[in-house]
């Protein structure tokens, strides 16, 4: 069994679901996730959508082990699965037609996490 190290109960659930979901689907991309969000906090990951929007095509699925944040803009509709969204960057998510998601959602969409992309 790995240890969790953090202490936030809806975080140690997210954890305990990838490592779950990297068992059933044989998908390492989710153990790769579960890993970067098992860290201390103040090396907890947050991404701005204008490295969103340079790094990804229209369409994409990107899983954020961490948070998205509003800084920048988007300019093509994109698949992001993060612990967490500014309300900032959710309404500029949804604004380009975007679907926000939790990492339940896109597994449950994408089990063998074929074709998504970790952005750090």
């Amino acid at each position: 069994m790995v240890k969790i190290r953090r202490t936030n109960p809806i975080l140690r659930k997210q954890i305990r679901y990838l490592y779950k979901a990297y068992k059933t689907y044989g998908a390492p991309i989710w153990k790769a996730v579960a890993e970067k969000l098992n860290v201390r906090r103040r090396d907890m990951v947050e991404v701005n959508l204008m490295k969103i929007n340079k790094l990804t095509k229209e369409n994409d699925q990107i899983v954020v082990p961490g948070k998205v944040l509003g800084y920048g803009f988007l300019e093509h509709p994109v698949i992001i699965a993060a612990y967490a969204f500014s309300k900032s960057a959710k309404n500029k998510i949804e604004k380009v037609n975007g679907k926000c998601l939790t990492y339940e959602e896109l597994i449950n969409l994408n089990p063998k996490g074929t074709n998504v992309k970790i952005i750090i």
